[in-house]
């Protein structure tokens, strides 16, 4: 009775771990929709965070415009716009502003009007403004 009870107690925190590190996966592009504020940057999810002063904007038909600000640069607004769709529940963004490759970026959280997407190399923490 005990070694069932351990095994089923075994299994149920098995599935909750698992389920926790689980992507979140989009179905359209109505769920990122809007601006966002990219607040930091980090190459590891846990990992030391560099502020940014980024806004994103998800347009409908797949536009996502870029607002960077450098505030100790030459530059002090730079504007881009890229191409950017969900498929396969993931945000398949351009790389950069004419160019056909597009990177996948996963959408590791999405709790409130707080996402983090992980792309190939950067882990992006936003806000929805």
């Amino acid at each position: 009775m005990i070694k069932k009870y351990l095994e089923i107690l075994l299994l149920s925190a098995s599935f909750f771990a698992l389920t926790a590190n689980a992507d979140v996966v989009l179905n359209n592009e109505s769920e990122i929709l809007g601006k966002w504020k990219v607040t930091a940057e980090a190459a590891k999810l846990d990992g030391e965070k560099k502020k940014v002063i980024v806004e994103w904007e998800f347009l409908p038909g797949g536009v996502l415009k870029t607002i960077a600000t450098d505030a100790g640069g030459r530059t002090n607004e730079m504007h881009i716009s890229i191409q950017y769709k969900v498929e396969d529940g993931v945000i398949k963004k351009q790389v950069s502003p004419g160019r056909e490759k597009f990177e996948n970026c996963k959408v590791v959280e999405k709790d409130g009007s707080d996402m983090i997407l992980k792309c190939p190399f950067l882990f992006y923490f936003l806000t929805k403004i």
